[in-house]
């Protein structure tokens, strides 16, 4: 990676933007303030409560972070489905005694003005997530001196990033939790994600931009692997889900670990787009049914899904994890960002002196004959 990014933060950990209040200021100072790179999650906020947070983080460190922003998104939704997926739904807002959303209520995120605001008032870091965004809007961000990166879950979109002149690629693999990043949401590739190794591998040899891994990492040892697959960095959310500065709901973070939660699915079923969570009753109930419309349905469950929480529901819930979720530690974050560090400097120790054995062992051979 260019060491303008690298000179960031001096470890390779970045804590994912997790959007729902959970990657809180606190979250992404800690991170930073451990070495790492902390986010915020600007989705589904508006542009000022975007701000709030930015000031409300830089009051906490003076350390670098980022930001996230969503892309806007094409108009992909059949109004008849949508309409179809709510009557399918009033049985769950009489359950919770809510209403549900109204699913035309916007579709670009507040994208615009957030990216105002990031140019009146810039940050080290701008990530995006459901798409490109445009030469135009990198270029802008850079002469304010901010990096950007921009997620892509296959070689096709990672190529697509490089054109746009964005500094650095997330690579996105299809163990991730949360919402896959594809720039387009395609239903056809529902079923075609690729793991994370693999798309890494891909990726490596279609565009030089230097990459940071996302997808299912929990481990150091895992960090390590990925350096020597030639990443600059691991993005970790489901880690830093369960740590204490988390704003994940507590009934979130104990699901984790919980062991009635044994897997994780792609679904439609609270947002319209493919989204990794724990198994529950409404995933299993809905996730069948739910329409190819993001964010009409976020929207529309949005109110079923605050109220479940309320209620301390897990089954009503959107449980975002990734596929290691079952290994999540509950730690301070900087805490964690310490042993993960600690587990990649003893995983690449062990890697060199299996090397330096391997070498020794093959000298020996060559005498021997």
């Amino acid at each position: 990676m260019s060491s303008a990014l690298t000179d960031l933060f001096p470890l390779p950990i970045v804590q994912a933007p997790m959007a729902g209040g959970v990657s809180v200021p606190q979250l992404a100072a800690a991170v930073s303030e451990a070495g790492g790179l902390g986010f915020l999650a600007a989705g589904y906020k508006t542009a000022d409560g975007m701000y709030q947070e930015i000031k409300a983080l830089r009051a906490l460190t003076s350390r670098p972070f980022g930001v996230n922003l969503f892309m806007p998104q094409p108009e992909y939704a059949e109004p008849a489905a949508v309409e179809v997926y709510a009557e399918q739904l009033a049985g769950e807002a009489t359950w919770y005694e809510a209403e549900l959303g109204d699913p035309d209520s916007g579709r670009d995120d507040g994208y615009e003005a957030k990216l105002a605001v990031l140019l009146d008032n810039p940050v080290p870091v701008v990530s995006f997530h459901f798409g490109c965004p445009t030469p135009e809007v990198i270029e802008s961000l850079a002469r304010k001196g901010t990096l950007t990166l921009v997620t892509a879950t296959s070689a096709e979109e990672a190529q697509a990033v490089e054109r746009s002149g964005a500094h650095a690629v997330i690579v996105q693999g299809v163990e991730a939790g949360g919402h896959q990043g594809t720039h387009r949401d395609d239903p056809e590739r529902d079923c075609a994600g690729i793991g994370l190794l693999s798309l890494v591998a891909q990726v490596r040899e279609a565009v030089a931009l230097p990459m940071v891994a996302a997808g299912g990492i929990m481990r150091g040892g895992q960090i390590a692997a990925l350096l020597t697959a030639g990443v600059s960095a691991a993005q970790l959310g489901t880690a830093f889900l369960a740590t204490t500065e988390s704003g994940a709901h507590a009934v979130h973070k104990q699901a984790l670990t919980n062991p009635l939660f044994v897997r994780t699915e792609l679904t439609r079923a609270f947002s319209g787009r493919p989204a990794r969570g724990l198994v529950n009753r409404f995933l299993r109930e809905h996730g069948p049914y739910a329409p190819v419309a993001y964010p009409e349905v976020h929207h529309l469950t949005s109110p079923l899904r605050k109220a479940a929480a309320k209620a301390g529901d897990a089954q009503g819930m959107a449980l975002w994890a990734g596929q290691g979720h079952r290994m999540a530690r509950e730690l301070p974050a900087g805490k964690l960002v310490e042993v993960l560090a600690a587990e990649v400097a003893a995983a690449q120790a062990e890697q060199a002196s299996a090397q330096v054995g391997s070498q020794g062992g093959g000298q020996i051979g060559s005498e021997g004959r």
